[in-house]
């Protein structure tokens, strides 16, 4: 794996910028990596690693820099949990852990440095600084994948009922023998006008 300051480099170009979630969600990646035993996540060992992010924020865009996890290439999965904490799945010796941050780190980082007054410098300050335990909680948990969530999976395409788009990777729902896309099936995110 890279250095902290080679990943904030690249953490700075992917994102825009530098700030206290990018340093977090680096760290995040990293101590998941660590604790999957993980060293090239990105390069050797990138067709091994599916990654579960729970939040749509600057830590996400950090922990798909070490990782090489990328929604496009269906290693990386999204789950709007509100909660900046991620999953790592080791596919080739089928372990995950879920790595948290932990809401004292916030507090912890203006006991390090209250000399510091911008509330993001001091975190990004302290999250550079402070240990693992201090910053994350760790789980190992299992997540069940079916054939149609891992990278590389080429499933039917399906056309729904009802509108007529195809439909990736089963998912559908079935009513009465029809095939129903989720937003015919009243799951709609949008709404037509």
């Amino acid at each position: 794996m890279k250095s902290l300051a080679e990943y904030e480099q690249l953490a700075a170009l992917a994102h825009g910028h530098i700030c206290a979630g990018q340093i977090l969600g680096l760290r995040m990646a990293m101590r998941g990596m660590e604790l999957l035993g993980i060293e090239d996540p990105a390069g050797k060992d990138r067709k091994r690693l599916v990654t579960w992010v729970e939040i749509d924020r600057c830590a996400t865009d950090a922990i798909t820099v070490v990782t090489g996890c990328r929604l496009g290439k269906r290693a990386l999965k999204f789950r709007d949990f509100g909660k900046v904490a991620a999953t790592f799945c080791d596919l080739r010796e089928d372990k995950a852990v879920r790595v948290v941050a932990l809401e004292s780190s916030k507090a912890r980082a203006r006991e390090i440095y209250p000399e510091i007054e911008d509330k993001n410098q001091q975190q990004m300050f302290a999250y550079r600084d402070m240990p693992p335990e201090e910053l994350f909680s760790h789980q190992w948990v299992r997540v069940a994948m079916g054939p149609q969530e891992f990278p590389g999976y080429k499933g039917v395409c399906r056309a729904c009922h009802q509108c007529g788009e195809g439909i990736n990777f089963e998912r559908f729902e079935e009513r009465d023998g029809q095939i129903l896309c989720r937003a015919c099936a009243g799951q709609c995110y949008y709404h037509p006008l």
